[in-house]
């Protein structure tokens, strides 16, 4: 067979334009997962027993099953119950739970490693619970992890091809359009899977960036 990718190039603007939402996607989702773990972290580190176990049964539950499950609940069950939601709305919800639940555990760590001479000083200078977390344990949580927290952005980030599946129209769901009209498979998929390199290369570069001059961290973008 020959390759024909002149006749699947016309479709490359609507493809950036879905690669564009899945980035949108992951971004929000993370950002709402990151607040949702920074949360869960300081209850499950500071909060007594009673209080601990309800988070531990979210991690749990959002770490032992499926995300597509997770987003198949949300948007086909809760109508049984009269709530509604819009494809992108159940898949940002989805999404962003189920990123809370993982980045919880992993920002819990982060809880655990700072130094108890930070803890100290803040306690001296009269900080409260929320102030040191916001104010010492967060910048350490992410200048420690940030390795962690990067590369499970860019997980996030190729995970947005799940959305399709819901009628959200980012880059899967566009690829999938174009090869049900022009029937060029291998060109079709061949030239998403590049796009998804970028898509890769560019989370990378704007996570150094953010590393670099937000937090000062030395991060490799590769």
């Amino acid at each position: 067979m020959s390759l024909q990718y002149g006749q699947v190039l016309h479709y490359l603007p609507d493809f950036l334009w879905g690669a564009g939402l899945s980035l949108w996607i992951a971004a929000v989702a993370f950002a709402g997962g990151l607040l949702i773990g920074l949360a869960g972290a300081a209850v499950l580190t500071y909060a007594p027993i009673w209080a601990r176990l309800p988070v531990i049964g979210y991690v749990r539950f959002f770490t032992y099953t499926p995300q597509l499950v997770q987003i198949f609940f949300l948007f086909f069950a809760l109508p049984e119950f009269g709530i509604i939601l819009p494809p992108i709305a159940a898949v940002l919800i989805g999404m962003t739970l189920n990123a809370g639940a993982y980045l919880t555990e992993i920002e819990r760590a982060g809880f655990d490693s700072v130094p108890r001479a930070e803890l100290d000083a803040a306690e001296t200078l009269g900080f409260s619970r929320a102030q040191t977390i916001w104010h010492v344990i967060a910048p350490h949580v992410v200048r420690t992890l940030y390795p962690s927290l990067s590369n499970h952005y860019i997980i996030m980030t190729l995970g947005t091809s799940m959305a399709a599946i819901f009628g959200v129209e980012e880059l899967t769901a566009r690829a999938l359009n174009a090869n049900a009209i022009s029937f060029r498979s291998v060109e079709i998929f061949s030239l998403t899977a590049g796009i998804y390199i970028l898509l890769t290369i560019i989370a990378s570069f704007l996570l150094w960036a953010v590393g670099r001059w937000l937090f000062r961290i030395r991060a490799r973008i590769f």
